[in-house]
């Protein structure tokens, strides 16, 4: 009975307050937005009351309602149950705060601040605001759990299923909570594990770009595109991601036709998920390495060096050298040198590809040779030293015809005798070689 009067008393208050809002949206010509929302989510509310939505978890009921921003939690975004001060003066909610400090962080989240000590206070205003704000919509607010991980996994999963269903409605629902996913997912390791998982979570997740209504939107289509960036750094999901032709096929798209930043992000998922062998392979098959080598060749600075880190890390499998040569590699490589971009990461991709017949051949062909000497005499980089005189030491094994240019750089600059004698081990090794090269012609030349 008593269950029964509280319903009637949900029932009644739910009209009121639809009642009251939509009297003043009727009478004022000049009503907000926000008005028309909280109307909207009211009638809502009404509805799934008289469905029998009294179910409704706590994180459905709120998605009902525009959630003031000063409620949330920073670092798990949802409405605090349990809200505390910091020594910053920043407020979070109690069980993720805890988590954040027990995992040994000692800055703030938000400021970035070292905390002059970890002692959480409560904040008995924001908790009494949040209290009447829920109190005024019908809202029970749960009582504060304290440091709970069940609280926390459990709120966790709630609030990633509800992001993940809005995915699926209005286009501007989708836009939210892309945008939501892309923090989480950079914030909270606990949001990537939930991926790992659950095998349909990733469907749910680029389901915006399957359907093709995501990739019409830059901004979506870029906040969808660095979500799966920031769960591929989970080391559970890279396998799972990469043997998922979906995933990889979307990647590619991005590469191909995605705003200069949703290219980037792409490339960086790429090098994220190339961390692993198998991985390499598949994603070597793909056809991703031509895309690649295309940021690399058009690209702004952080994104050739995104695609020269996913580039180095696919060349790191034998197979891999042979078709990033076919897609122009090396031309795309030596441009960019002689433009004094990247060199240090594009000479490490250089030194892997010259275990590869046809990219000597190439650098032979498009003047490496002045170039890469011209770095060892100039840079204070000793692993591009190293590098360089390993890639010339290929070269002048594999083309006797190139040891001309090398023996007349050495008489007027003695650059591979300076490095045989200050370089690292590896380099000294390699510069002697090719001084021992050079001197076994020359006899030669000399005595014929």
């Amino acid at each position: 009975m008593a269950k029964s009067e509280r319903g009637k008393g949900r029932d009644v208050e739910l009209k009121e307050r639809l009642r009251g809002l939509v009297k003043l949206i009727v009478e004022t010509d000049d009503y907000s937005v926000h008005l028309a929302d909280e109307a909207i989510a009211t009638l809502s509310a009404l509805k799934d009351f008289k469905c029998g939505g009294g179910g409704t978890s706590f994180s459905d009921k709120l998605d009902h309602f525009t959630l003031p921003p000063e409620f949330r939690c920073p670092i798990s975004t949802q409405l605090m149950t349990d809200p505390v001060i910091l020594s910053t003066g920043q407020t979070y909610d109690r069980p993720f705060i805890e988590r954040w400090l027990n995992e040994g962080h000692r800055t703030c989240p938000q400021t970035q601040q070292v905390l002059s000590h970890s002692i959480l206070i409560p904040n008995y205003l924001v908790r009494d605001m949040i209290s009447h704000w829920c109190r005024d919509r019908g809202i029970h607010l749960p009582m504060p759990a304290g440091n709970s991980d069940e609280l926390v996994a459990s709120a966790d999963r709630d609030r990633l299923n509800s992001l993940l269903r809005k995915l699926s409605l209005s286009p501007s629902d989708q836009k939210q909570a892309a945008k939501e996913l892309r923090l989480l997912t950079k914030r909270m390791p606990s949001i990537r594990t939930h991926f790992a998982e659950s095998t349909n979570l990733v469907s749910q997740l680029v389901s915006p770009l399957l359907s093709g209504t995501g990739s019409n939107d830059p901004d979506l289509y870029e906040d969808l595109i660095t979500t799966v960036l920031n769960l591929s750094i989970h080391d559970d999901n890279k396998k799972a991601f990469a043997e998922d032709p979906t995933v990889i096929t979307l990647l590619i798209d991005a590469l191909k036709s995605g705003t200069l930043q949703t290219r980037s992000n792409a490339a960086a998922a790429v090098f994220t998920l190339s961390a692993l062998d198998s991985n390499k392979h598949i994603i070597g098959k793909s056809g991703a390495i031509k895309h690649l080598l295309d940021l690399l060749d058009e690209g702004q600075p952080l994104a050739m060096k995104d695609a020269a880190s996913a580039i180095f890390n696919l060349c790191l499998v034998h197979e891999n050298k042979g078709r990033t040569v076919r897609e122009g590699a090396v031309q795309v490589i030596l441009n960019k040198m002689m433009d004094h971009i990247l060199v240090d990461e594009l000479l490490a991709i250089l030194a892997l590809l010259a275990s590869h017949p046809k990219a000597i051949e190439e650098m032979g062909d498009l003047g490496a040779v002045p170039l890469l000497l011209g770095i060892i005499r100039e840079s204070t980089s000793e692993r591009s030293k190293e590098n360089c005189v390993a890639v010339l030491y290929t070269i002048c094994f594999s083309d006797r015809t190139k040891l001309k240019e090398i023996r007349e750089e050495e008489k007027a600059n003695g650059t591979l005798s300076k490095l045989a004698q200050c370089g690292t081990s590896r380099a000294k090794r390699k510069a002697n070689g090719i001084l021992e090269r050079l001197n076994r012609s020359y006899s030669l030349t000399h005595t014929a």
